[in-house]
């Protein structure tokens, strides 16, 4: 179903993506049930649109915004959250897909629970998709990516890897290095996508493929940040972040991580955006506003 589809030139999704179930009733926010062959189950999606949408006839820009790991957590976290109050009035298009209890936005070395490409769905499926079906822009200053805990993660990765797909980057607890504290971040996405994820399987593998982790860590890829908005934000008390029984990290670990990220940002020059606030690893609402307001002011307008 077409939605005023945006030009065109813009890309067509993949022939295995097929919309299984929808429903429109509200008139921002919509979701979606996907089949698709690089997921094992029918990933959901939230599309939450501006509220002029139906009557504008404008081409909007788009945040994709990246849920957190954990039992439970799901297209629906940023609802819960309070995005639509957030967006009220602001002419953006939000997407929110699923993204895996503890998939990590990735492309797993292994799974021993069917495929979860997450990776491959959201950026070679899920955004031709949202391009084609509603009136968004279709280049880098019309797209951001955004995230909270493991979705910051996801965030970072996705606009340093895909460096022309997004201008705008943010992380909200996102851990941006995967190395340092003896790899602390990087056995935290194995040890959970294995025990809730991947059935024993893991996202880097064991050993490690360390050319993946290498691709996936932010403080490696600092240059593919220039000139993009960069937008941080973690917690300064050691709060546990839990994805599975027995299975925690510290949001010192994450603090930590974005510490050494912005200095080798600050070294190479380039700018961003950060902010450290008490308390531990949740979404604070003045700074994602903050984020989505800064979104709105970068991206190709409306």
């Amino acid at each position: 179903m077409a939605v005023g589809a945006s030009s065109a030139a813009a890309a067509r999704p993949a022939a295995d993506l097929a919309v299984v179930d929808s429903n429109q009733d509200d008139p921002r926010m919509w979701w979606y049930e996907f089949a698709t062959s690089e997921i094992g189950w029918n990933p959901r999606v939230n599309v939450l649109l501006p509220d002029d949408y139906h009557t504008s006839g404008r081409t909007y820009p788009v945040l994709y915004l990246l849920h957190g790991g954990g039992i439970g957590q799901n297209f629906t976290a940023f609802d819960a959250l309070g995005i639509r109050e957030k967006t009220a009035g602001r002419p953006l298009i939000v997407v929110m897909p699923d993204g895996g209890s503890a998939g990590w936005y990735s492309n797993p070395v292994t799974s021993h629970t069917g495929p979860r490409n997450w990776e491959s769905f959201h950026i070679h499926q899920l955004l031709p998709w949202v391009e084609s079906t509603f009136r968004a822009h279709t280049s880098m200053d019309g797209r951001a990516v955004s995230g909270f805990s493991m979705g910051g993660f996801g965030a970072l990765k996705y606009a340093a890897k895909y460096h022309g797909h997004f201008g705008s980057v943010s992380a909200h607890s996102g851990p941006a290095s995967l190395r340092r504290d003896f790899g602390a971040v990087a056995h935290w996405a194995n040890l959970s996508s294995a025990a809730v994820e991947l059935g024993t399987g893991t996202v880097y593998g064991v050993p490690w493929d360390e050319a993946r982790v290498s691709a996936d860590n932010a403080v490696e890829n600092i240059e593919r940040y220039r000139g993009k908005r960069v937008f941080l934000a973690a917690g300064t008390s050691p709060e546990p972040i839990h994805i599975n029984p027995g299975d925690s990290i510290n949001e010192t670990h994450v603090l930590a991580g974005q510490r050494e990220f912005k200095a080798a940002l600050d070294n190479a020059g380039i700018a961003h955006d950060s902010h450290e606030a008490p308390g531990g690893h949740f979404v604070r609402p003045e700074l994602l506003q903050a984020d989505i307001d800064g979104v709105v002011a970068t991206l190709r307008g409306a």
